[in-house]
């Protein structure tokens, strides 16, 4: 079977666009196809300034809700990140095997700390090195597959090029991954601002449809949300990209076709009215799991421990290799 890796960072409240354009792959496939490992990662959500008790809270939901969407232990492997230690060790190998000049060139680096800066904020080296980590959490485990969302396809080149770098300079060590993006819906966007994406760590949230909103919630941000001039219900994402989400998610819900849905609207009215029906049916079987498995935390601790330590038992056996080809002493 291939090895596939993911992970999710506790940003933020998980949002309809990280189901979509992620967990349910998760769920409906991956962990069916592949010997898959899915991954909170919390190292991550370090990289800018953050309260630690929310960053704890948000480990933990997330954990939970990547339960209550359907991954199941006995098929896949669930885990934090910080519970495992080679993720780190193998990163400082891999910031040795980068350059400066590609960590600048990663477009999210390029956007985030450009918005930092304009707030008056320190741009947190983390922040730059960060594509290096999410390097290290892919290939400490031979991933061959890496489901991402189009907006992370970059970091998993930078990924593949240093896994063979890597290689080439010290001996194979290294499986080179490849990134895999859903065709349908791999990128939701923000209801409120449809050129940007549905993002769980923006400040402003009425275009953002999170897991866990309750139902009339869920429906007034999708009743609200920003269309297009004009009234014919087309599906053109370049010209109509409010209308164009709108069908994205619809089509992601009830497995249409985004242009083929808009042939049987007439108004945006009813266009939102069964999109968010649809969003609705595909939630609440996933909040009515997340309140179970809530009221059942040790279940949790036990498949996040036992999830760390099998992705323990797979990742030390390769960082353990990469250490000793770059150079590095065996411990006595």
């Amino acid at each position: 079977m291939p090895r596939i890796f993911s992970g999710i960072k506790p940003t933020g409240h998980l949002t309809l666009g990280n189901y979509l354009g992620a967990v349910r792959q998760w769920v409906d496939v991956d962990q069916h196809k592949a010997d898959a490992l899915f991954c909170v990662v919390d190292l991550h959500a370090l990289t800018v300034d953050h309260d630690p008790a929310r960053v704890r809270r948000l480990s933990r939901q997330a954990a939970t809700l990547l339960l209550a969407a359907g991954l199941e232990p006995a098929r896949c492997t669930v885990f934090v990140q910080s519970h495992v230690h080679e993720h780190t060790r193998l990163a400082y190998l891999l910031e040795c095997t980068a350059s400066d000049g590609e960590m600048r060139r990663m477009i999210q680096y390029k956007e985030k700390s450009a918005r930092e800066r304009a707030v008056g904020g320190n741009v947190r080296l983390s922040l730059l090195t960060y594509p290096v980590l999410m390097a290290a959490d892919i290939l400490a485990y031979a991933a061959d597959e890496v489901p991402v969302g189009d907006d992370q396809a970059q970091h998993v080149e930078l990924t593949r090029d240093l896994a063979v770098r890597f290689n080439q300079r010290y001996g194979r060590t290294f499986t080179v991954p490849k990134a895999v993006v859903p065709a349908v819906a791999a990128r939701v966007m923000d209801l409120q601002d449809p050129l940007s994406k549905m993002g769980k760590s923006h400040a402003e949230t009425a275009g953002i449809v999170y897991l866990l909103d309750e139902a009339d919630i869920v429906r007034k941000k999708i009743m609200r949300a920003v269309t297009d001039s004009g009234s014919d219900v087309v599906y053109d994402p370049e010209e109509r990209p409010g209308v164009a989400n709108l069908l994205e998610i619809l089509a992601a819900c009830t497995g249409g076709k985004p242009a083929d849905l808009a042939e049987h609207y007439s108004s945006y009215g009813a266009l939102k009215q069964d999109t968010a029906d649809a969003v609705l049916a595909l939630l609440q079987p996933v909040r009515d799991r997340h309140a179970e498995l809530c009221a059942d935390p040790g279940y949790v601790d036990a498949v996040l421990r036992e999830g760390a330590e099998r992705a323990r038992s797979l990742a030390r056996p390769t960082v353990d290799a990469a250490y000793a080809a770059i150079g590095l002493m065996p411990p006595a």
